[in-house]
């Protein structure tokens, strides 16, 4: 994966508003992903868990779809700041929320795309019919793109991994498999394909190149080892 799009970006503003694995590389793969997520002009877009907007700059520099970047960590005033400062604030629209009380009318968005937070509050059984599949449009796109594992080690957690996590972080990570469990539930999308991106080692290393206290607290693990078990999976589906 060469990410053509991503490189074209400022590498010093991209690691000074890193949450994560670089979210523009894996947003940028998910959108090549053949038949799977197709973005126009004008879509409007919810960017869910957005952190500092990087991803919601990606979508609109690149696609031109009306992107409503949506975080319950960053305020909304600090990412309206960085979207003027990029020159895109007039495609973006700030918004302060959380994933289980979005503000937004039913059928809303053309697509709805998370990268690198649905882990966080979507893996209960029934919250994406209750709480994110009435935004979306019929035929519109749910694209996901967390942090996870080629299998679920939670009953033996490998030593390496409790280096940088605690149980409780690690109980987030989840394999391809038990997402696909999860999301084929739902009776208001049709699960289209769950799958790993490829660009797995490359998102990591730019993360943990980062002078951030928790890329650095993120070293240890995978300096010692933790990359083997871990993944970055997606998943894709579309509202019935």
């Amino acid at each position: 994966m060469k990410y053509t799009r991503s490189q074209t970006y400022d590498r010093q503003f991209l690691l000074d508003n890193m949450m994560g694995p670089n979210a523009m590389k894996m947003l940028e793969e998910l959108t090549e992903l053949p038949g799977m997520l197709e973005l126009k002009p004008g879509m409007r877009v919810l960017d869910l868990g957005c952190g500092r907007g990087l991803t919601s700059i990606f979508l609109a520099k690149e696609f031109g779809v009306q992107v409503f970047a949506t975080d319950l960590w960053i305020t909304a005033s600090e990412n309206f700041a960085r979207f003027k400062e990029a020159g895109i604030d007039q495609r973006i629209i700030p918004i302060h929320a959380d994933a289980a009380d979005l503000p937004y009318a039913d059928e809303y968005f053309d697509a709805i795309i998370s990268i690198d937070a649905y882990h966080y509050f979507g893996r209960v059984e029934g919250f994406v019919d209750e709480k994110i599949a009435p935004l979306l449009k019929k035929g519109g796109k749910l694209a996901i793109v967390v942090p996870g594992l080629k299998k679920d080690i939670h009953d033996n957690i490998p030593p390496e991994m409790l280096l940088s996590w605690n149980a409780e972080a690690i109980e987030t990570l989840r394999s391809p498999e038990w997402w696909r469990n999860l999301l084929s539930k739902s009776e208001r999308l049709e699960l289209q394909a769950v799958g790993e991106l490829e660009g797995f080692r490359e998102c990591w290393n730019d993360w943990l190149q980062c002078d951030n206290e928790y890329a650095i607290g993120d070293r240890k693990a995978m300096e010692g080892g933790a990359g083997k078990y871990m993944d970055l999976v997606y998943v894709i589906a579309t509202k019935r």
